[in-house]
């Protein structure tokens, strides 16, 4: 039996669009992935980004519950250094409330953004530095057991939305199995210790009463096609238009001199970046996700759909559902 598929959404603003018209696909995406048969959809939390528009994740998921009916939705997650945790305890408290049984709440200690946006949140750089005891305040608002005498989180308390700890290294799988807690790995953008992060947190688990055993989602990207040579030469325009995104920084380069960038150090350095990436038709999808959850030893896997433009994307989310779900 093949293990559960989810989305990871961040909202992509494709050229020429507006945010605006992200959110309107965002929640055709959601609508669809229920019908097929997703088990859940997150969206990340990213600042100052030109092509992503998730922002505010609890702002979009409580949109897109509004549209759909049974398919979880989360975020993938919350960046809490940039946030006080009786905030997103309130945010993710009403969330549960409007959706019972259908809101998750993974947390990240990156600022998922850069230093000078950073000071524009407001926030400390050094508060990642708390992060496992805002993790910590955070769980115990929303268990109704508030660390602080008299100070509750309403809505929050009792609600017990289920928390995920983030992470791309090992501090994330450490602290997920140190809390008892389920762990995702961002391997869809930092494959380097997939490996090494899964065996340590699954050797290192302590049992919680919510989850006495461990479990892994493993993020993958996929561009799937009808033919293998039309899903390698999507995952080309995505790749260029990655390193544009990356490497250029803003500036305007002319198609000659991102070829330069393609072949250079800096570029290469960022295609691989999407080193986990399942690449061609229904079948041979499979086969690669099949290989991919036996390397990440994966309960879940966490799908970031890599296609150039809307019509794609949605062939993309159609063709792995009839491959792996159907």
């Amino acid at each position: 039996m093949s293990i559960p598929l989810s989305l990871i959404d961040f909202a992509t603003i494709f050229e020429g669009e507006r945010p605006g018209d992200s959110f309107k696909r965002s929640v055709k995406t959601a609508q669809k992935a229920e019908e097929l048969g997703f088990k859940r959809i997150w969206y990340a939390e990213h600042h100052n980004m030109e092509h992503i528009s998730s922002a505010a994740p609890a702002v979009l998921i409580s949109h897109i519950g509004a549209y759909t009916n049974t398919i979880r939705l989360g975020a993938g997650g919350v960046m809490l250094p940039n946030h006080s945790p009786y905030v997103i305890a309130e945010q993710f408290g009403t969330l549960a409330e409007l959706y019972p049984d259908r809101i998750d709440l993974g947390l990240g200690r990156a600022p998922g953004t850069d230093m000078n946006t950073l000071r524009a949140l407001r926030r400390d750089p050094q508060a990642a530095e708390t992060f496992p005891q805002d993790v910590v305040e955070l769980h115990s608002y929303l268990a109704g057991r508030s660390r602080l005498p008299g100070v509750n989180a309403i809505p929050g308390k009792g609600t017990n939305v289920p928390l995920y700890i983030l992470g791309s290294s090992l501090f994330g799988a450490q602290l997920a199995a140190q809390l008892g807690l389920p762990y995702s790995f961002a391997s869809h953008f930092a494959p380097m210790h997939l490996e090494h992060a899964v065996e340590t947190y699954r050797k290192t688990y302590q049992p919680s009463e919510a989850h006495p055993e461990p479990y892994v989602i493993a993020a993958v990207n996929v561009t799937a096609a009808d033919s293998r040579e039309l899903a390698e030469e999507h995952f080309a325009k995505v790749a260029r238009k990655r390193v544009r995104s990356m490497a250029a920084r803003g500036r305007r380069v002319t198609e000659e001199q991102l070829d330069a960038l393609m072949e250079s150090p800096a570029g290469r350095q960022i295609v691989d970046m999407l080193r986990y990436t399942a690449i061609g038709t229904g079948a041979e999808v499979k086969e690669y996700l099949e290989g991919f959850t036996k390397t990440a030893q994966a309960d879940e896997l966490m799908i970031s759909l890599q296609s150039p433009d809307t019509e794609a994307t949605s062939r993309n989310m159609e063709i792995l559902a009839e491959a792996w779900i159907s």
